[in-house]
């Protein structure tokens, strides 16, 4: 695809862009930038419309005492325990059993600031549920059908 013709659809990046690879008029490959196309918007649309359902989900088993608060964080970044653990530099182990409600409310201030560091939120914050999800399909409920 030629640099000037590479898309330029606004979707759920909104004003956030992203490189691509594309031709410039000497023949070359370059790297520049675009909001976004139509398909590209649409999956990442679906996406995220996915993880409203799993955060959801996950919401109701914190409420019913199943899961910590711990659990929608993770999920809301999208990460697995293993993945939890490795960015936190906590053992997989300790994860788990932080995922657990009783653990959980006896977390150290320690693992309580590495955990909120890692979601970019404050340590107090990741004792209780935001009231929304603030997904970045909220903020682009009208987008283009395939």
């Amino acid at each position: 695809m030629r640099e000037k013709d590479v898309p330029q659809d606004v979707g759920v990046l909104e004003e956030n862009k992203v490189v691509a690879y594309a031709v410039d008029e000497q023949g070359h490959y370059c790297l520049t930038t675009t909001s976004g196309w139509d398909p590209v918007n649409e999956a990442n649309r679906i996406a995220w419309e996915d993880i409203k359902e799993q955060l959801d989900e996950v919401r109701e088993n914190i409420k019913l005492g199943k899961v910590s608060v711990l659990a929608y964080y993770m999920v809301r970044a999208q990460m697995d325990r293993p993945l939890l653990a490795s960015y936190s530099g906590i053992s997989s182990w300790r994860v788990w059993r932080h995922l657990k409600p009783g653990p959980f409310s006896k977390l150290s201030d320690a693992d309580r600031c590495t955990y909120a560091k890692l979601f970019g939120i404050r340590a107090e914050q990741l004792s209780s549920l935001p009231e929304t999800d603030c997904l970045p399909t909220d903020a682009n409920e009208t987008t283009n059908s395939l």
